[in-house]
């Protein structure tokens, strides 16, 4: 019977014992990951100067698990500087520099844990500064689309320099992204010019200016 009891003992002191060698959760909470949103990232206009984007970053801890919002906590870094600015007053919240274009890396950097490591998480995510308009930025080379209309139909014609569109045979043709095109309005038989409707650019007398948009333009010829 004390044999027994002795051994119910030992027992219980092992447990104890391996219990107090495992590390205190309570002071040496671990950073495993970082996630930095959006995970996709973010697009400006190179244009868009004015425009800020806020940049967030998760960790995830162990010891106990935990996850939260350390964007106040991490080193916000990027490997294009000439491409955005950080804020310094608000952690993670950039802007673009101007005069740039291209794919840059946003990082947030923060020590793995509290207990004295050394070891540093990363989390990555990107920003683009787009000008359509240059073929050596991203989305550089496209086109937009300009399409004209004539009001009343038969009142008028449209012709575009430089070429690509004859309304009312053709009205409408794709053109690069930024570049120049002047639409001149020709009234037909007794009718007169009056005026332009969504031109993206200047309209005087009866020609319509405009610099191709990302998104391309409708112009509207209104005749009397």
């Amino acid at each position: 019977m004390r044999r027994r009891y002795f051994g119910l003992a030992m027992g219980a002191l092992i447990v104890v014992g391996a219990a107090l060698t495992l590390p205190s959760c309570g002071h040496d909470q671990k950073l495993v990951s970082v996630q930095v949103n959006p995970a996709l990232g973010f697009t400006f206009l190179s244009e868009d100067t004015s425009l800020t984007f806020q940049y967030t970053a998760i960790g995830t801890y162990i010891h106990p698990p935990a996850t939260k919002d350390i964007t106040s906590q991490v080193t916000w870094a990027v490997d294009f500087p000439e491409l955005i600015t950080f804020s310094a007053a608000t952690p993670g919240l950039v802007s673009p520099e101007g005069g740039h274009c291209g794919v840059a890396d946003i990082s947030a950097t923060a020590p793995e844990g509290t207990g004295g490591s050394s070891n540093i998480v990363i989390g990555y995510s990107t920003v683009t500064v787009d000008d359509p308009s240059q073929i050596v930025c991203p989305g550089g080379g496209k086109e937009g689309s300009v399409n004209v209309a004539i009001q009343p139909s038969g009142a008028g014609s449209i012709i575009s320099s430089p070429a690509g569109i004859s309304c009312p045979t053709v009205c409408g043709f794709l053109f690069p992204v930024g570049s120049s095109v002047l639409l001149t309005a020709t009234p037909i038989g007794a009718h007169t010019f009056s005026s332009w409707t969504n031109c993206p650019g200047s309209g005087t007398a009866n020609s319509c200016a405009i610099t191709v948009p990302v998104g391309g333009a409708a112009v509207i010829a209104n005749f009397n």
